[in-house]
């Protein structure tokens, strides 16, 4: 009885639940829609409801920022020419400003007398995303 629900266990999983290696989100019975956006020289996968640290940005008067996409994934769909991508806006709601860790960066020069201190915090800024359409 153990060796053949090994077996059975050994099967199914090698083959996936769903009879393939990938689940795919109709299957599941849920839509899976995310998009990865430029921002601050960096890109960030965001969904609806993510809180991102992004670098300083100033936002419009009701505390709104629109973030550029460079990738929509909408349940099987994948867009990522930029023609398609120029219609689709990724909006976020600002929570507030804040500041980094402080970096110091220290430079010495042995035997010369040679020493350089410099400090550094980033400016901050936490965003909520609240609509990709």
């Amino acid at each position: 009885m153990i060796f053949s629900l090994n077996l059975f266990f050994t099967k199914k999983f090698s083959q996936g639940v769903f009879g393939s290696k990938f689940f795919r989100s109709n299957e599941l019975g849920f839509q899976v829609v995310y998009a990865v956006v430029r921002a601050g020289g960096r890109q960030e996968k965001v969904e609806v409801g993510t809180i991102v640290v992004l670098d300083r940005i100033k936002a419009d008067e009701n505390g709104n920022i629109e973030l550029a996409p460079v990738l929509l994934v909408d349940g099987e769909s994948i867009t990522h020419d930029a023609e398609s991508l120029a219609k689709i806006t990724v909006t976020a709601e600002v929570i507030t400003d804040l500041r980094g860790p402080k970096i110091v960066i220290q430079k010495f020069k042995n035997k010369t007398g040679y020493k350089k201190r410099q400090g550094h915090r980033s400016e901050l800024t936490r965003v909520k995303i609240t609509s990709i359409k």
